[in-house]
């Protein structure tokens, strides 16, 4: 049987007279690396920053191993890692400090707190880096910094928001490896991107949202067989047809 880690139930989220967000519904099973993708403007940031508990849903609730996260607040956060567009480091510490601070937070210390670190700068292949400040990185490596602090304290559940924009295409490449392996260790992501080249090769299931509603949620090989004889070779076929964007247009 599989196993929900992540349930979100009907939730809700309404600006004034604009609706977001509305009835948003879909599960994230243990082991995925899903898809989260809409044109801009479709309420993905929105409904991330409910996942991550920085916004809260106007009703509807978000489920965590079966128990809602409010309930759990401390547990789920202890358990979440998260990747967000904008980079979350700190320019005047050394990649070793920035490390160190995040995983910090989920109360490691010690030499425990030491092996953490050390682990998620070696995972990220910047370890020979470690005393070096981030303004001396290139954006490839600022990224990559970026996941080993959002890694450091094994997140169960790792949220990535557009890890890879503007970044040369080896870079990419690496992050996308990097991704495949922390999947295959154990952890589950939720993965947004206008590349679908990207979401084609890490994911193993697709949720399309736009206007703040879900429009498709299928493993990834079911929305091809099911375009297909619709004229849909790509997945920006697919991403065109249900949302009238063309993902050419779309910058980052």
């Amino acid at each position: 049987m599989e196993n929900v880690l992540l349930k979100i139930k009907n939730i809700n989220k309404q600006y004034g007279d604009k609706k977001v967000v509305s009835g948003e519904s879909f599960d994230v099973l243990e082991g995925d690396i899903l898809g989260f993708i809409g044109p801009n403007g479709a309420g993905k940031s929105t409904s991330i920053n409910m996942m991550t508990t920085i916004l809260s849903p106007d009703s509807g609730e978000i489920y965590f191993q079966g128990k809602e996260i409010e309930k759990q607040e401390n547990v789920y956060k202890r358990a979440l890692g998260v990747v967000p567009q904008d980079l979350a480091i700190y320019e005047d510490l050394n990649a070793y400090d920035n490390v160190k601070f995040f995983c910090s937070l989920y109360n490691f210390k010690g030499q425990e707190l030491k092996q953490k670190v050390k682990e998620a700068l070696e995972f990220v292949g910047l370890w020979d880096r470690r005393k070096e400040l981030p303004s001396k990185f290139s954006g490839g490596m600022k990224r990559r910094l970026n996941i080993a602090c959002a890694i450091a304290h094994n997140p169960k559940l790792l949220i990535m928001d557009e890890p890879t924009v503007g970044i040369d295409p080896q870079s990419r490449n690496n992050i996308l490896e990097t991704i495949k392996t922390l999947n295959k260790r154990g952890t589950t992501v939720i993965y947004t991107s206008h590349y679908m080249e990207e979401i084609d090769t890490l994911c193993n299931r697709i949720v399309l949202i736009d206007k703040g509603t879900i429009l498709e949620d299928l493993d990834k090989e079911a929305y091809k067989n099911k375009y297909k004889n619709l004229g849909c070779k790509t997945l920006e076929d697919i991403f065109l047809k249900l949302t009238g964007t063309d993902l050419r247009d779309m910058e980052g």
